[in-house]
């Protein structure tokens, strides 16, 4: 059990309607920031670089709801990071705030001139801007990288882009961590991310079945559109300010309902009630799919060896956990 770091300064975040702009005049890093992965994570570096630079603050504009889920509501949407997911992450970096702009129709229908004249200029005063080489933003994805850098030119703010970033030939993009979720593979999405992928809800009343079996577990719902494949995971557990090993499983539970997919948390070495507490659930390592035994014995002998195989990869894997922050 470890304690996690706390963010030494606080956070200001800024939202569409609020009165006042505490963060008027920064640099700003702009984009979804699904994940906050280590592609954002170089765009945000740059911000904070240019901000330095300058002696002005540094922000994350980003937007709520997704825009997918506006422009394409009939698509299922698997977010890597729910906004307050997001906006943790961002208060872990050096940022001094973040900026959320709400995405609807009447956002997506400005120009991208009038984006720039009317957002970035008019009501944040933009003390220059970072974003990633495939940005695109106003009415139907009009405005480019080179757009906003000639927009920049003649406002007077600089316009930094990022290069795309590659992993051992991988693109470090929101979609290809998807994909590895989507396929178990949570290693492989921690390597892109640079941290484990988390996922953040309260624990509900279950039907108790696994206290019978002697692994009382948490339940937690996820989002519906949550991508991750079903089966069985090494975790590691964050709430109260502290961590602690576990084994997950998430899925539909084949051996009795085959109901919902649900995730169940076991945390090793812990007595305590958790109902009602939210808990931050980290996915360390992949151990097995879902499966139906022939008898309960059977179940209990494979969640033992599920238990020492969790253990052993969480052993590899010492505190690593998110890099989350205060908001």
């Amino acid at each position: 059990m470890t304690e996690p770091i706390s963010r030494p300064k606080p956070f200001i975040i800024q939202r569409d309607g609020a009165q006042g702009y505490a963060l008027r005049g920064a640099v700003l890093a702009i984009g979804n920031f699904d994940g906050v992965h280590r592609g954002h994570r170089a765009v945000i570096a740059e911000a904070l670089g240019r901000a330095q630079i300058l002696g002005r603050p540094a922000a994350a504009l980003t937007f709520e709801p997704h825009p997918a889920a506006v422009l394409r509501p009939q698509e299922p949407m698997f977010r890597l990071t729910d906004q307050t997911a997001k906006l943790r992450l961002l208060a872990g970096t050096e940022l001094d705030g973040a900026i959320v702009l709400k995405f609807d129709a009447d956002l997506a229908s400005l120009s991208p001139q009038d984006f720039v004249r009317r957002i970035l200029v008019e009501r944040f005063g933009i003390g220059g801007a970072a974003i990633g080489f495939d940005f695109h933003f106003g009415k139907n994805r009009m405005g480019s990288p080179v757009f906003l850098q000639g927009e920049g030119a003649r406002y007077n703010f600089a316009v930094d882009v990022m290069p795309p970033l590659q992993d051992e030939g991988r693109p470090v993009s929101s979609g290809t961590i998807r994909k590895a979720l989507a396929a178990g593979r949570v290693i492989e999405a921690a390597e892109l991310l640079g941290y484990p992928w988390f996922v953040s809800s309260t624990v509900v009343t279950g039907d108790k079945r696994g206290r019978a079996l002697g692994y009382p577990t948490a339940n937690l719902k996820l989002d519906p559109g949550c991508g991750l494949k079903q089966g069985i995971y090494a975790v590691r557990v964050g709430f109260d300010g502290k961590l602690y090993e576990a084994v997950a499983s998430f899925g539909r539970r084949p051996m009795f309902d085959n109901g919902a997919p649900i995730l169940e948390v076991f945390l090793f070495d812990f007595n305590g009630d958790l109902y009602g507490q939210r808990l931050d659930v980290a996915f360390l390592a992949w151990i097995r799919q879902e499966m139906k035994f022939d008898s309960i014995d059977d179940l209990i002998r494979q969640m033992d060896e599920d238990s020492a195989k969790a253990r052993e990869a969480l052993s590899r894997a010492p505190g690593a956990f998110p890099p989350l922050g205060a908001i």
